[in-house]
């Protein structure tokens, strides 16, 4: 199977303007998230899929490959589109989306995400979560929460809080990370698909897939991330980056 990450990484932000090219000890943001995702070890190629040359070109200086794509794109996954129906990534099976505001995306967890692939044919898409304990994180729109069925597929994302702790009975609560995994032909599909209307009230396109009928596969993780929304983050994250220099 042959396995292509690509990270999307649009230049305007409303919160963050400038956002791929925001400093990580020395270094663009973006560059951070290559450097990480180029250490995985199942990825046959991974390239930035950029709609702004001044983020082209920090890659590429920092010795990373990256991809010029439409501006007008709405959504990641549109741009993702783009690069998988274009030479000379057009020939992958499967492709891993990593946000490129995730610099903590962890090499081994993309990996263990595209082995999920391995053996299963029926599985077309899947993502990443993480436990989440700390009150304020749980409330924390800016976090997307995700339940699961017993046996790891998505019933539900959502930016409320879930499940609603009405009685105490020891249910975590779980982060979704911005990291995805989609068989190509699913991708195409998925992609040529109309918004919903969770997806618009939440704002959060993995529910298109749920609301079309689709399963989206969900591993978990114990490694703790902070994407990149905010001021408040970027500094998060920089403090984490001088403590592990």
């Amino acid at each position: 199977m042959k396995t292509l990450c690509v990270i999307p990484a649009r230049y305007a932000s409303t919160r963050l303007p400038g956002k791929p090219l925001a400093d990580i000890c020395g270094k663009p943001m973006i560059v951070r998230v290559y450097e990480r995702a180029v250490q995985a070890k199942l990825m046959d190629s991974v390239v930035v899929a950029t709609d702004d040359d001044r983020v082209k070109s920090a890659v590429e200086s920092h010795g990373g490959k990256a991809v010029m794509t439409r501006v007008d794109h709405a959504t990641g996954t549109d741009r993702l589109t783009e690069v998988a129906t274009t030479a000379p990534y057009d020939g992958y099976d499967l492709i891993i989306n990593v946000q490129g505001d995730e610099p903590l995306i962890e090499p081994e967890l993309i990996d263990r995400l595209a082995k999920e692939f391995e053996g299963n044919d029926d599985l077309m898409m899947a993502t990443v979560k993480t436990a989440i304990t700390d009150e304020e994180e749980q409330k924390n729109p800016n976090n997307v929460k995700v339940v699961t069925d017993r046996k790891g597929y998505a019933l539900y994302f959502s930016r409320s809080l879930m499940p609603y702790p009405r009685y105490e009975k020891g249910v975590s609560v779980y982060k979704h990370i911005g990291i995805y995994a989609y068989r190509r032909d699913f991708l195409l599909k998925y992609a040529a698909m109309a918004p919903t209307p969770l997806e618009e009230t939440e704002a959060l396109e993995q529910l298109r897939a749920l609301e079309n009928g689709y399963k989206i596969k969900v591993i978990e993780t114990a490694h703790k991330f902070v994407g990149v929304d905010t001021s408040e983050d970027l500094a998060k994250v920089n403090e984490i980056y001088a403590s592990i220099k």
